[in-house]
């Protein structure tokens, strides 16, 4: 039996009662999750840091976090068959784990979502002002004004993500859905007009430029490196089930979403850059590793295309910024409904009339804004934030994949039957998603003054940012629930499924200790 009295049925044995609207269909969950990864967003904001520390060859780094990430998604389909819920990654934590690591995940999951809704913002910095210099308002593009420009603009594309988000769903899926439509159609013509200017043999992939040389790592370390220009694009495909109370039939068309969203970013972004790398001009210009994908595109393609190009990379970022703002309310609605936020009664609440939790996105706006605001006086500190932010989205992933794996060693993991299953695959793809998760988790965060100390004056506390950074977050936070909010914890009454065995409100499966 499949429909919405299913879904509901599935969402009443969780504890909730159903009060999102149900109109998301097979594609637009697909686009959720494709939009969150945006291939256009991620390629064009990082290729030029992945070939000034890597070369060409990082362009390998690519296949290899597309395996890493699709051992997780694996784990997430059969999570998204089992558990189709709000705030997937924090109710999957909570019932693997139990309600402490539920609430660090989440806690993780949507600090990280707010700092990476201020991240994509600023990538309309990097191309608006490449297609017209009427939108550089402040200054002339250098130093300061960059940074000033880039928070007018990033708080101009929040505030319309805001406004989307609290009219509802159902517009937000529209608008989604038509640029992840745009999105995709440009990226496979963009695909075939670089393959159509290739200029040398796949032989370029080879091409190290001599970096790591000397180092005690060599050409390894400086891959590792590069290595990040990948693993930051290939994560957010979760989203796609965060919206399991909003979709029709969520338990199959989720899993499945999932895996299109990770397969379609993995091969068109691949071959993107590929074909970006064996088209450019000079494959040696100092441009490729300053103005990456956005040089190539100009230089290849000629103003004219290549500002087209850069048109439908406007679309790409303003879609991924919005699927990034939709998967945070979804989460903080998701963790209030468990009264597991401050004020959690309010934020909780889902509007009437448009049918979708308003305060969180408007609050999660404000936090996104405040954010960005950090980056007019100090881009350096803005981007070891960013960067940990991605360190506090693969960690929050790990809270779903390590109990899980503990739940299959102890033989308390089965999958739904007549949905989807890893069968005997699911203990050896389990354990890679894991050992994958901590060694990424360890890459991600490692002290390199590329990352976290990028310009002069060299500072302690921004090389071994990430490590504290995450360490105030994650202790304090949990210090927070602990103490305060662990003692409120469980479904709030408004929220509740009426149980059909005694009659009663609440969560069989939220403890309260």
């Amino acid at each position: 039996m499949t429909g919405p009295g299913h879904d509901d049925e599935s969402l009443a044995e969780l504890g909730y009662k159903p009060e999102l609207k149900r109109t998301l269909g097979d594609f637009h969950t697909f686009a959720a999750g494709i939009s969150y990864i945006s291939i256009l967003t991620g390629t064009f904001q990082l290729f030029y840091f992945g070939v000034a520390h890597g070369g060409p060859a990082y362009w390998w780094s690519w296949p290899m976090v597309f395996a890493g990430q699709l051992m997780v998604a694996l784990c997430f389909c059969e999570l998204a068959a089992r558990y189709p819920v709000a705030g997937s990654i924090y109710n999957w934590a909570k019932q693997l784990g139990g309600p402490h690591i539920g609430w660090l995940g989440g806690w993780m999951m949507l600090t990280a979502s707010m700092v990476s809704l201020a991240a994509v913002a600023l990538a309309y910095q990097v191309t608006l002002p490449q297609i017209s210099s009427w939108f550089q308002f402040i200054g002339d593009g250098s130093g300061k004004s960059a940074a000033a420009n880039a928070v007018v603009l990033g708080t101009v594309l929040v505030a319309f993500t805001t406004l989307v988000n609290a009219f509802g769903v159902r517009l937000m899926a529209r608008i989604n859905s038509a640029g992840v439509a745009i999105e995709l159609i440009a990226a496979v013509v963009l695909v075939l007009l670089l393959a159509a200017h290739i200029v040398r043999s796949p032989a370029a992939l080879t091409e190290t430029y001599d970096l790591g040389k000397g180092e005690s790592l060599g050409y390894v370390g400086a891959f590792l490196t590069a290595s990040l220009a990948s693993a930051y694009v290939m994560y957010g495909f979760d989203t796609a089930s965060s919206l399991g109370e909003e979709s029709k039939d969520p338990a199959r068309n989720a899993p499945r979403a999932i895996l299109r969203a990770l397969l379609a970013s993995f091969l068109i972004g691949g071959l993107i850059l590929l074909f970006a790398l064996l088209a450019v001009p000079d494959l040696h210009a100092k441009e490729l590793s300053v103005d990456g994908l956005q040089y190539v595109v100009l230089a290849t393609l000629g103003s004219a295309v290549g500002q087209i190009v850069l048109w439908c990379v406007v679309i790409a970022i303003t879609v991924c910024e919005l699927a990034v703002h939709t998967a945070a309310i979804r989460l903080a609605f998701a963790m209030a409904r468990d009264n597991n936020l401050p004020a959690s009664a309010r934020l909780a609440k889902v509007s009437p009339r448009f049918q979708t939790p308003v305060l969180p996105a408007v609050i999660i706006g404000l936090v996104a804004v405040a954010v960005l605001v950090l980056n007019v006086n100090q881009p350096q500190i803005f981007s070891v934030i960013t960067s940990i932010a991605i360190i506090m989205i693969y960690l929050a992933y790990v809270s779903v994949t390590l109990p899980m794996l503990v739940q299959r060693l102890r033989g308390r993991w089965t999958p739904v039957p007549g949905r989807f299953s890893l069968g005997a695959f699911g203990l050896p793809v389990n354990v890679l998603a894991v050992l994958w998760g901590l060694g990424m988790s360890l890459n991600l965060a490692w002290p390199r003054a590329a990352v976290y100390n990028a310009t002069g004056p060299q500072h302690w506390y921004l090389r071994w940012g990430a490590f504290l950074f995450i360490g105030v977050v994650a202790v304090g936070g949990f210090t927070y629930y602990w103490f305060v909010q662990r003692k409120k914890t469980g479904v709030l009454a408004a929220h509740a499924a009426v149980l059909p065995d005694d009659g009663t409100p609440g969560s069989p499966t939220t403890p309260t200790a």
